[in-house]
């Protein structure tokens, strides 16, 4: 007998076959998360040493507005990169 969760994964399969993806494909989905890890890490670097010398003159406004720069670049580069691989998952990159 199958349970809930395999007859849900059947029922999805049949809606939405899963795409093969390429070894070329594989390659490029790599070197995309490798870009935009770096992308993030520069980024973060950056602005941590901009939140240090907030810190160090005690201004929490600026620090506060920094964090909020940080989550927000993050966000926007990790649906960049999703949206690039998703490109190159449906062929089109």
């Amino acid at each position: 007998m199958k349970s809930s969760y395999e007859l849900a994964m059947e029922r999805l399969s049949k809606q939405a076959p899963s795409a093969k993806v390429t070894t070329a494909q594989k390659a490029q989905l790599a070197d995309l998360d490798s870009l935009y890890k770096s992308k993030i890490a520069d980024r973060e670097i950056l602005v941590k040493g901009q939140l240090k010398k907030a810190a160090e003159k005690g201004d929490a406004e600026a620090y506060v507005q920094l964090e909020k720069q940080l989550v927000s670049d993050r966000k926007t580069l990790n649906a960049e990169m999703e949206e690039k691989k998703e490109c190159v998952r449906q062929g089109k990159g």
